[in-house]
């Protein structure tokens, strides 16, 4: 069984209308690590030390976040750059997360057509991703196509929270019990609902153990 652990990054989790949901379901399921980084670092003060720990005893490392400015919040930013540290996680002897998954979870504002060439935000999501796909190959680790929800402010209205949840924890489930296809997700652009519903196994793991605490934010975002 894989050793997953969730880096969660939400400034505005009071405002959140899918994310600390998402993240409340996968604190709950067996074999799985989550961190709230703004509950555990609301000062931005990262334990380096602590945080390498974990990459290196875990096998799967996700990013949970929701899209800041075509990028990730600004303390996961923050993170990357103190805790990637080069002899650690790549250069020289650097190979402390070589051969582990990584896999970006993510949520957006905007409709799935804005982020097209000819679309509103004149690039793909994949495209904007990119630094973190690039960050991944650096440091040895296998990137998986960032899972995503579109339109995250209008999911729980329209019914697709609920089952985007669900295709969540079962792709945490696959990841766990290595029972993911990752050659068929490798050859996909993005996790969306439709190509998990293809990919990833059926069947709903539910809770099992206590949800940890969710930190306060003041940040005015919905995702």
């Amino acid at each position: 069984m894989a050793r997953v652990l969730i880096l969660f990054a939400h400034p505005g989790q009071r405002h959140s209308r899918l994310n600390v949901r998402m993240a409340r379901e996968a604190a709950l399921l067996d074999g799985v690590t989550f961190v709230d980084l703004y509950a555990e670092y609301p000062r931005f003060n990262i334990d380096i030390d602590a945080e390498q720990a974990r990459l290196v005893a875990h096998d799967v490392i996700l990013f949970q976040f929701p899209i800041y400015w075509y990028s990730v919040p600004a303390l996961l930013k923050e993170w990357q750059d103190l805790v990637l540290e080069y002899g650690f996680a790549y250069g020289q002897s650097g190979s402390k997360l070589a051969g582990k998954l990584f896999l970006p979870v993510v949520t957006t504002g905007g409709a799935r057509d804005a982020y097209r060439e000819e679309g509103s935000n004149h690039f793909r999501l994949r495209t904007l991703l990119s630094p973190l796909e690039q960050t991944a190959l650096l440091c040895g680790m296998r990137f998986l196509p960032p899972a995503v929800l579109f339109s995250a402010h209008d999911s729980a209205a329209d019914g697709r929270a609920e089952t985007h949840i669900a295709a969540y924890l079962r792709l945490l489930a696959t990841l766990r019990d290595e029972t993911l296809d990752l050659e068929a997700v490798s050859k996909v652009e993005l996790l969306d609902d439709d190509a998990l519903s293809l990919i990833v196994a059926p069947g709903e793991p539910r809770p099992t153990r206590p949800v940890p605490p969710v930190g306060p934010s003041s940040a005015r975002i919905s995702e």
